[in-house]
């Protein structure tokens, strides 16, 4: 089954997100129907709903989240249809105090096909749709909370062909769409919409080689063209498709399962980054670096698995950092490393753990070679009353130590919750 939520996508670079508060589903039941329903009522409280530093602006805050969802699953004999929308409701005590809205609204939208037109062609379409406020959520390029309803899409299309018993090939074409709603920024003060809003497309093929029965090799290109799309001032002389750039992708890797309990994956290359649409007058730039996804997953018992990996690749950031010399911060290069581990404590007890660092250096601008870390941690119990109900306690931690001003933030994060599924 997908699992197709916040913590979906472990190895994100520069955008990962470990939350235990959305631990894998406990109900291996729900796997054989056609459609479920379910809903979560949690309490929390929140040391820094803001994300904010030590300050006026860092509040807490007890609160309440309702979160129900709703997921169909249509297996046919040669296309799998898939959909799953899940609704948050975040009630925030504080702000009420403080005559603010004291409601934050977050939706989820999940599709897929999988469809195989013969034995040797297969295709799928898979797309995501989020709205809401935590960066965790939207993967959008800032480690802060964004007020409004800002949102994500991410399309994908995939074509596998094999055209012998040993070769072949995957094509694919990614789209990300970014927009957010904090909009009207100045050169002295630009808005997220005008740093971040932006139209991505990748395309990529891979040619793959069975060398062994456990053992898939591939080599791959992917070239990619990001258009920052704001239409606002970003910087002195500077707009926000000056940000814009070409990425070319080579690259390497394999597949290893020496064992049914054990999967590796490896894929490593090179990036080259060509900013291309510099203000009139000014040189464009390009950037070589190292590229890499690297994951292994081992199940030791059943309903307990460890999952480790590594990413390293340029990503987009809210930082822009001037010169006096008329040069910006174009993006950071991120480097993560994540690790979850599921563990059945007993049979209705089940426990998880999920930790990342992500340490990342900035491109140009006045912090030009700076770094800045992000540490995240979840922890989950779930206790599984029956095949309906479940309870759940957990607690998430994050850190961001950064020398840009205005990004450096600690938060704690404890909840209580009850889930009924149907």
């Amino acid at each position: 089954m997908r699992k197709f939520f916040v913590c979906a996508g472990l190895a994100v670079a520069g955008t990962a997100s470990l939350q235990a508060a959305y631990a894998p589903d406990l109900n291996p039941m729900e796997t054989a129907k056609l459609w479920t329903v379910s809903g979560t009522l949690r309490g929390f409280y929140d040391d820094n709903y803001n994300t904010q530093p030590t300050g006026p602006g860092k509040r807490s805050s007890f609160g309440f989240e309702v979160s129900p969802s709703v997921g169909l699953n249509v297996p046919l004999q040669q296309t799998e249809l898939g959909l799953r929308y899940t609704y948050g409701l975040y009630y925030y005590q504080d702000r009420e105090n403080l005559g603010q809205n004291a409601i934050d609204q977050t939706h989820q939208l999940d599709l897929w096909v999988d469809h195989a037109f013969t034995e040797r062609w297969s295709g799928k379409v898979q797309d995501t749709l989020a709205v809401g406020q935590e960066p965790q959520l939207l993967n959008g390029g800032t480690l802060l909370r964004a007020q409004g309803d800002n949102f994500h899409n991410d399309g994908t299309i995939a074509l596998d062909t094999q055209w012998t018993r040993l070769l072949g090939t995957e094509i694919s074409y990614e789209n990300n769409l970014y927009d957010y709603q904090n909009s009207g920024g100045t050169a002295a003060n630009p808005s997220l919409a005008g740093l971040l809003n932006r139209l991505q497309h990748d395309i990529s093929l891979n040619v793959n080689w069975r060398l062994q029965p456990t053992l898939l090799a591939f080599i791959g290109y992917q070239f990619e063209q990001v258009n920052y799309d704001g239409s606002e001032p970003i910087a002195p002389g500077f707009v926000s498709d000056n940000r814009n750039s070409r990425s070319q992708y080579g690259y390497v890797g394999g597949q290893y399962t020496p064992l049914d309990n054990l999967s590796l994956s490896a894929q490593a290359g090179i990036q080259y980054a060509d900013y291309y649409n510099p203000p009139t007058g000014a040189p464009s730039t390009s950037q070589v670096s190292p590229y890499a996804k690297l994951s292994g997953t081992y199940t030791y018992m059943p309903g307990s698995y460890v999952q480790l990996g590594f990413t390293q690749a340029r990503n987009a950031t809210d930082v822009v950092a001037p010169t006096a010399s008329g040069k910006i911060t174009e993006d950071q290069e991120s480097s993560v490393i994540y690790a979850s581990l599921n563990h059945q404590i007993t049979p209705r007890l089940t426990g998880n753990l999920l930790g990342q660092i992500q340490y990342s250096t900035f491109n140009g601008g006045t912090v030009d070679g700076q770094s800045q870390t992000w540490y995240s941690l979840g922890l989950n119990l779930a206790y599984t009353i029956n095949p309906h109900v479940s309870t759940e306690i957990g607690y998430n931690f994050d850190d961001l130590t950064s020398n840009v001003p205005g990004e450096k933030y600690s938060r704690n994060r404890v909840y209580l919750g009850v889930t009924g599924t149907y």
